[in-house]
């Protein structure tokens, strides 16, 4: 009844990957938080977007999308973005560690997703830090989960899963 124009999940990965020359490892939707200036300045904070794990870095692919919410309420000031993209280079991620929450009741309680952190060196070679929220989903995916390969990502230096607490932070029951 309804036809589609659009290509399929497939065509569409596979002309990704010939169309960066690299191999996806993993791919998820996530929400960018902070971490890049040009981002950050325009107040891009809270966009919506692929965050592709490639044998040559990490990709980040913003689609534009508009609601009718948003068309309502646009005289915010904010400038919507176009697509939009950005490639780190794996030579320039220093880590990247996934932060979720792993006490039972503290998933129960609250729904605080999970937290991609990619330690990175600029153009100038100035520490930089990416975060992205996760739409996490577990196994079944083909292509791998972006949480599953930070070491691949981060060329083998570093990757790590936290528990969902900061460096050296404790919860109220003092652990």
């Amino acid at each position: 009844m309804f036809k589609r124009n659009e290509k399929s999940a497939d065509d569409f990965w596979t002309e990704y990957e010939k169309g960066t020359g690299e191999k996806v490892l993993a791919r998820n939707l996530g929400k960018y938080i902070q971490g890049l200036d040009e981002f950050d300045s325009k107040k891009w904070n809270t966009i919506w977007g692929l965050i592709i794990a490639t044998s040559g870095g990490l990709h980040f692919h913003h689609f534009p999308q508009q609601s009718w919410i948003q068309a309502l309420t646009s005289f915010t000031g904010r400038d919507a973005p176009k697509e939009k993209t950005f490639f780190i280079q794996k030579e320039n991620i220093i880590s990247v560690r996934l932060i979720r929450e792993t006490r039972w009741w503290k998933k129960i309680l609250s729904s605080v997703p999970p937290v991609l952190m990619v330690d990175y060196r600029d153009e100038a070679g100035n520490e930089k830090q990416l975060l992205f929220e996760i739409d996490y989903y577990g196994p079944g995916n083909e292509s791998g989960n972006i949480a599953e390969v930070p070491t691949e990502i981060a060329g083998g230096k570093d990757g790590s899963e936290t528990d969902g607490k900061a460096d050296g932070a404790k919860d109220s029951s003092g652990q």
